[in-house]
């Protein structure tokens, strides 16, 4: 329903342009290709070399820095990798600096000396981009333009080695910014701005918005949204979540969107059901909001509705079809005669023969007790499902991102939910299960330490049991 997300840089193109006069007469933005041809390097290596210097006060270093900015936001997305790669490969640690530093640090014998030499050191292990980088901060628009940067950064590290450090740099620079202490904690309602609404469409990424009417549903009085706000982005949503005051864990999303159901009265339930929670900045991956949001949010329900007594999640199982399909197709697999190997082929292949899947796990769902087919499915299905969450691991932790997530938290693996999402997007990374982490606020601390720890998995007995 929304109208399609705007591209990414015309969301920055807004640094302060008050100091504008007191830059050279001709804007660098004005006299380099978009493409940053070779010719024009010269000419921007010039201006970071200025912004380093430092000359001038406060409000000149600013100027220059939005000199750059903007000259950067004229660039086409080829001009602009260029424009990185000369921060990362030419404005890097000095490393012949670095080691004369080291080395006369060794061999000083005062105090005096050493104290001044380490701080010398500590100087020159900064990269000198980083200090241009952090010039950006004090502009208006400027911490969401490293923000943007970043997102677009790390596409581009992927590929190319030499710009994976800088990512590490803007990344540490946002990481200090965005530290939770500096953010704020706010409840998005129906008489929330128009274009802070828009943005709650725009950026949900786990159940999509179809409608107005959808919106509105989600904010009615059984209903929560919560985000958090940095001071510097103060219009743009960090990270949110969408909580359901029902009785009972919910166990379906389709049940729980249902704008057709009756509400529930707020005072009278019992549950708190996180069902979804969407990161809203790109550039701030691996910045962790998501834990301190769900603690905050529990304590606001606690003081507001004291009758709540279950905090739960419904959540998706996002990496289950594409392992299902990755043991099918690997050579340990191909060469098993285990039963559990030739489980899992005969369900990938009854799945992928299936006109419509949904139909099909539906069957299960409504007790159709003449489809024997479709519960033996459910039964491998399921059992299946469990191995996946429990067992496949990536490193040291669960290879699943929702379960690390929820499991790093402090919630247990509670239980999972059978065609809980039909959707097109269910079936294709679960084959519609969902599943329920519970927050019991009593064990979070101790099942959090046991999984970061000890790699423990916190589950409920009904599940292990899945696993036999």
């Amino acid at each position: 329903m929304a109208e399609q997300q705007e591209p990414l840089w015309d969301r920055t193109r807004k640094l302060i342009r008050e100091y504008w006069p007191l830059g050279e007469p001709v804007a660098l933005k004005d006299v380099i290709g978009i493409n940053l041809p070779k010719s024009d390097i010269g000419k921007v290596k010039k201006k970071i070399n200025t912004c380093l210097e430092g000359k001038g006060g406060e409000v000149s270093a600013r100027a220059r820095a939005a000199e750059l900015g903007e000259a950067y936001l004229v660039l086409n997305a080829n001009g602009r990798r260029r424009f990185l790669t000369i921060l990362a490969e030419e404005y890097d640690v000095d490393n012949e600096a670095v080691e004369a530093a080291i080395l006369a640090r060794r061999e000083a014998e005062d105090p005096d000396v050493q104290r001044k030499l380490t701080l010398e050191l500590r100087n020159l292990l900064e990269p000198p981009r980083a200090k241009l980088l952090r010039q950006f901060n004090g502009l208006q628009g400027g911490v969401k333009f490293l923000v943007d940067l970043r997102a677009e950064l790390m596409g581009w590290a992927t590929d190319h080695h030499e710009l994976r450090d800088l990512d590490k740099d803007v990344y540490r620079l946002l990481a200090g910014w965005f530290d939770i202490g500096f953010l704020d904690l706010q409840q998005i309602t129906w008489n929330s701005s128009a274009a802070l609404l828009e943005k709650f469409i725009r950026y949900e990424a786990v159940h999509a918005i179809r409608s107005w009417k959808d919106l509105k549903n989600r904010l009615e009085e059984d209903r929560r949204c919560y985000a958090f706000f940095h001071p510097s982005l103060p219009d743009e949503p960090l990270i949110f979540v969408e909580v359901a005051l029902v009785n009972g864990i919910a166990t379906n999303i389709h049940t729980l969107l249902d704008e057709k159901a009756q509400s529930t009265d707020p005072k009278k339930a019992d549950t708190a059901i996180f069902y979804s929670i969407s990161n809203c900045q790109e550039g701030l991956a691996g910045v962790s909001f998501g834990n301190f949001l769900i603690k905050r949010v529990v304590a606001n329900l606690v003081a507001e509705l004291p009758g709540l007594k279950n905090f739960a999640t419904l959540s998706p199982i996002p990496g289950f079809a594409s392992w299902l399909n990755k043991q099918v197709e690997s050579e340990d697999h191909k060469t098993s005669e285990t039963s559990t190997a030739k489980n899992i082929s005969e369900v990938v292949e009854k799945l992928s023969e299936c006109d419509n899947p949904a139909e099909l796990l539906e069957a299960v769902e409504n007790k159709d007790r003449d489809n024997e087919s479709a519960k033996q499915l459910q039964q491998s299905l399921l059992s299946l499902c469990s191995r996946y969450l429990l067992g496949a691991k990536r490193g040291d932790q669960v290879e699943d991102r929702v379960a690390h997530f929820h499991l790093t938290n402090g919630a247990r693996l509670q239980q999972i939910n059978w065609a809980a999402n039909l959707s097109t997007r269910g079936l294709e990374q679960s084959y519609g299960m969902m599943v329920n982490y519970l927050y019991d606020l009593s064990s979070i601390e101790r099942q959090h330490e046991a999984y970061t720890s000890r790699t423990k998995i916190s589950a409920s007995p009904a599940v292990k049991k899945l696993m036999k």
